[in-house]
């Protein structure tokens, strides 16, 4: 949101959310008012697009990127660049060490990577299915003689000798990192952190210098390929990421700025960059949104919220069910499965960069998977693109102004845009150009729209107990097409749309969370004696992740009586297969009673989540996991609190009208400028609703309404 007001503006916070295609920068002052700045990113340097985004948001307040530097207390960063290195295999040269015989379980992987991602068509037709390459390859993996069983027990002593053997093997192929992880090291870990010992031994006498990573140090969680794939993410992407991360902090440090960048992480918080389980960052742009949408959702009463995130290259979904977001344990991402605690998100690969083109036997059309990035389309004529973008459709059809991109930082060409669709889309359709792009946003709108009611009626439950927040640069162009006739309680786009995650990295907390798996059991009329026993092995975990929890925050200058601890568990009703996250009722658990209490709170949180009728105590208890938070509060964004004025919008928010095609037929569309709007103001489409970062298009048949948090209510007709 655009502010403007006080020349000794004291700016004390910074979030950045740098998407595959803009890079979105939020400043919340001491008062907790806040702008959005806007920039394409800059793949090559990160730095250069951040920086230039920081500056375009600063302009709204008059302060130079020098000034608002200076008092930021904390910056917090999100971004895709680890995913995208991933996904691209373009991470470090590692090696792997397994036990003798396993050698060959990380290039097989678990079988569902055979086909994550794929469409039903392309996992079974072999000209599209395809093997991605392993992170490690083949003849970096390397097997010690050794072995522990599921229970933690020794079974064939550690052969020292080996490990030195592959050890020596491994730094003579140059590897970058080490990697170990043994079966059931996170039951045991004596003989995985005794084969660390031994590398780092021999990595000293060989005169080089390179990071070894134990899983039992990082992950000590069940899953072995989960497990090693997430250990190997340190050593293959985490490392060249922290790099990155260390450039930008150091271009804003030489514009003045005193704080160290704090990196939106897969659970929610937030972490250093210099955190040592850096790979908790590897997704981290859609978290900040849903985050954003909780904390909004938390200040003004809304507790079933659909989050919606439209960029330039992916639709990203989550629900927030009574205030609460669900926390996946065993996510996957970039075809690889992983042992983070992740928001539940489901993303598709689709926005308004996807690239469009027509199947070439059916003639079908056909939405991304690629996309334009920060190029935008054929629209823009440096982009060097010559295949349709969705944005190229959007210019077509009226939706944007090809003079306001950006606020006027990018020109759009509408004839370039306008020749490309006639010649790649129309003519072979048979279709005008005008129907050919109204196609291509219908069928958009429509895969959208499908998408959100089977991601919500799948969970069980119904689009009308929900509000719907929309968000992200290219949510406010879209809201109507793909909430229309879903019946959701509510449409949201707050007028800070195109930089909703970073607002969310700045409301996000400065925090580090733990995870440790288990294997409690116990049948529901269990002894007094063994319910505290129970309770002392769960207190004896939580011990050990409080120690890894305030060694990190000590890490980054805080003493542990300024952190907050918060215990969880994980658990399931034995013989199950699915367990939930709880928040523990109690700081800390010794004896029979403190049992019982999170006994009922997982019943009651069982009952909320399904229903009550689908508790089964009589089935007894299995704890599978230990978590601890920790957490220091930061200044959080205030949310705007304006008097409602009239009705009607006032003279100087009116900008003109424009042509905007829908449903056959061209219309006069009216114009208005989004910041110059007052709360209370209403607005009947056909309207379009422009910002320098966003478009909010309301065509006929649906009106909207600003209220007194500057947020715009979206109501069919």
């Amino acid at each position: 949101m655009t502010q403007t007001g006080r020349n000794a503006r004291s700016v004390q916070v910074l979030g950045i959310d740098a998407g595959g295609t803009m890079t979105d920068t939020f400043f919340v002052d001491a008062e907790g008012d806040f702008v959005v700045g806007k920039a394409q990113t800059t793949p090559a340097n990160e730095a250069q697009g951040l920086l230039e985004s920081s500056r375009e948001g600063l302009e709204h307040w008059g302060l130079t990127l020098e000034d608002a530097l200076r008092n930021i207390q904390t910056g917090v960063y999100s971004g895709t660049a680890m995913l995208n290195r991933v996904v691209q295999r373009k991470g470090l040269r590692v090696g792997l060490i397994v036990n003798a015989g396993m050698e060959d379980f990380h290039r097989m992987g678990r079988a569902i990577q055979a086909y994550l991602g794929f469409a039903y068509e392309d996992r079974i037709h072999i000209n599209t299915h395809y093997y991605d390459d392993p992170l490690v390859p083949r003849d970096l993996t390397r097997g010690v003689a050794e072995r522990i069983d599921m229970m933690g027990t020794v079974v064939i002593p550690l052969n020292e000798e080996t490990a030195r053997t592959v050890a020596r093997e491994l730094i003579a192929e140059d590897v970058e990192g080490i990697v170990i992880s043994l079966l059931h090291s996170y039951k045991n870990p004596t003989h995985e952190r005794r084969v660390r010992d031994i590398i780092e031994e021999e990595i000293r006498a060989s005169g080089k210098t390179i990071p070894v990573f134990a899983s039992t140090d990082y992950y000590p969680v069940r899953k072995e390929t989960h497990r090693t794939n997430t250990t190997v993410l340190e050593a293959y992407a985490a490392e060249p990421s922290r790099q990155t991360l260390h450039g930008i902090s150091g271009a804003f440090k030489d514009h003045g700025s005193r704080f160290d960048f704090r990196v939106m992480a897969t659970h929610g918080g937030t972490i250093s960059w210099k955190a040592k389980e850096l790979a908790r960052t590897i997704v981290s742009g859609p978290i900040g949104g849903g985050i954003g949408a909780q904390y909004l959702g938390e200040k003004l009463g809304y507790r079933n919220i659909a989050c919606s995130d439209i960029g330039g290259t992916s639709f990203d979904v989550a629900l927030i069910t009574q205030g609460e977001l669900t926390i996946r344990n065993d996510p996957d991402m970039a075809r690889l499965v992983l042992s983070l605690p992740l928001v539940a998100m489901d993303s598709v690969g689709a926005g308004a960069g996807s690239f469009v083109r027509l199947d070439p036997y059916t003639k079908a059309i056909k939405l991304g998977p690629d996309s334009a990035g920060y190029r935008v389309g054929v629209c823009w004529a440096e982009s060097g693109i010559d295949t349709v973008s969705v944005s190229d459709c959007h210019v077509v059809l009226g939706y944007l102004n090809p003079d306001n991109f950006l606020g006027g930082q990018v020109k759009l060409d509408r004839q370039r845009a306008w020749d490309a669709v006639k010649v790649q889309l129309a003519d072979p359709l048979g279709l005008s150009v005008e129907d050919a792009a109204a196609g291509v946003i219908e069928l958009l709108d429509a895969e959208l729209r499908d998408y959100m009611r089977a991601m919500i009626s799948g969970k069980g439950y119904s689009p009308g107990s929900f509000t719907c927040f929309s968000y992200g640069g290219a949510g406010p162009v879209h809201t109507y097409g793909y909430t229309e006739g879903l019946g959701f309680e509510d449409v949201i786009v707050p007028a800070w749309a195109a930089g909703f995650s970073a607002f969310g990295c700045a409301a996000a907390d400065f925090e580090y969370r733990y995870d440790k798996s288990l294997d409690i059991n116990i049948d529901t009329d269990a002894h007094e004696a063994d319910k505290a026993a129970q309770a002392e092995m769960l207190q004896a975990a939580w011990d050990e992740l409080t120690e890894r929890v305030l060694e990190e925050f000590e890490r980054n200058g805080y003493a542990s009586d300024k952190v907050a601890l918060q215990p969880g568990f994980r658990m399931q009703y034995r013989g199950q297969l699915n367990d939930l996250e709880i928040e523990s009722p109690i700081g800390s658990a010794g004896n029979a009673d403190d049992w019982d209490r999170l006994v009922d709170t997982f019943n009651d949180t069982y009952g909320r989540v399904y229903a009550a009728s689908a508790r089964s105590p009589e089935l007894g208890y299995s704890v599978t996991g230990a978590i601890m938070r920790g957490t220091v509060p930061i200044p959080k964004p205030k949310i705007p609190e304006e008097e409602l004025q009239d009705a009607a919008p006032p003279r100087e928010a009116r900008i003109g009208t424009r042509q905007f095609y829908r449903k056959g037929r061209w219309v006069e569309a009216r114009l208005y400028q989004m910041e110059a709007l007052l709360p209370g103001n209403q607005i009947v489409g056909p309207a379009i609703i422009e910002s320098d970062a966003t478009t909010f298009v309301v065509p006929d048949g649906f009106e909207t309404w600003l209220d007194e948090h500057r947020l715009f209510h979206l109501k069919e007709l």
